[in-house]
């Protein structure tokens, strides 16, 4: 038999070779690490559909910023769970709130880490929804000056960013506007732009407490089988004053990551959402698969795709594995 005489094996033969053509490197930079506040004081207390992953008081929350910095990880993103929920989700945009608080800790003890938080209604609204519930229908237009209401509470209390995750059409021109009209001209929006109805955030609702009380989310967030409206919804994103766009979940949706990556001009965030990351760790408890390496490998998927930014559960493990082996 005849070989061609280009043999892809031949630079594949050593670790060197490899490292010099490697196409994609993930690197701590890419990283964005997901905390979850609650109330009291020397909290603790594990996700048990998410190993690994914890509830934590603000002081806790703040020492694992400080740690996740000194691993080289840029930012987090913040959740909050309250002790209290009502229909107008008002602890959302509380002074006192828990995510304000916790952006407060965090600055305090360290002042240098990038502090994102999740701007929504679920966790806070008695009912479970994203937005203000009117006869049973959510409102799409009566939720936004809450949602902006929330942005700019975030931003009063030392956010470096916000990233509105509701899909409530027109909230990014919202908070926009709130936030320019109170001079935070300079605060970024990371809007989850193309942010669908999803299997995946099962793990997510048990740890943020925000499960729907009644029927689903199929309204507001995308239909799964859709791809063009994807680009539509990040394109009035971006026409609203978005600075950032994201995709969530991040694994299944490797195309529509791509697709934003050649139409919009802007940097792209990707989320590997609770599903993904709960997969993973159940499969490596049965011994199935080496989950740090299936971490790596999942992200620099991701990042392969072309997101420019990744919030993922295994952002400590894979810069804690980046930093012994930086060649990605």
């Amino acid at each position: 038999m005849q070989f061609p005489d280009y043999r892809p094996r031949r630079m594949r033969q050593s670790e060197p070779f490899r490292r010099m053509i490697r196409e994609t490197r993930l690197c701590t930079d890419n990283l964005i690490m997901p905390l979850f506040a609650v109330t009291g004081k020397n909290v603790r207390e594990p996700v048990e559909s998410m190993p690994g992953q914890y509830h934590m008081s603000v002081d806790h929350v703040a020492k694992t910023a400080k740690e996740a910095k000194n691993l080289a990880i840029p930012a987090i993103i913040l959740f909050g769970v309250p002790d209290q929920k009502d229909p107008l989700a008002t602890q959302a945009y509380a002074k006192d709130g828990i995510v304000q608080q916790a952006i407060r800790s965090v600055k305090d003890e360290c002042p240098d880490i990038g502090v994102i938080t999740d701007v929504c209604l679920c966790q806070y609204t008695d009912h479970g929804h994203c937005g203000m519930v009117e006869k049973g229908v959510i409102d799409n237009d009566g939720s936004l000056d809450l949602l902006a209401r929330t942005a700019l509470s975030h931003a009063e209390a030392g956010a470096d960013m916000v990233a509105p995750s509701d899909m409530m059409d027109g909230r990014v021109g919202f908070i926009r506007e709130i936030l320019d009209e109170n001079d935070f001209t300079h605060m970024p929006i990371m809007s989850y732009a193309a942010k669908y109805c999803s299997a995946y955030y099962g793990p997510f609702r048990e740890a943020a407490h925000s499960a729907p009380q009644f029927g689903d989310r199929r309204t507001y967030q995308m239909d799964p089988a859709n791809a063009l409206e994807a680009v539509r919804e990040a394109s009035l994103d971006v026409s609203e004053g978005a600075d950032v766009i994201m995709v969530k979940p991040a694994l299944p949706y490797l195309d529509i990551i791509s697709r934003i990556r050649e139409e919009i001009d802007l940097p792209v965030a990707a989320y590997n959402v609770s599903g993904e990351y709960a997969m993973i760790r159940a499969a490596e408890k049965m011994g199935w698969l080496d989950g740090t390496a299936a971490a790596l490998e999942t992200l620099t998927a991701i990042k392969r795709a072309g997101a420019d930014m990744i919030l993922t559960y295994f952002a400590m493990e894979a810069a804690r594995t980046l930093q012994s082996d930086p060649s990605g």
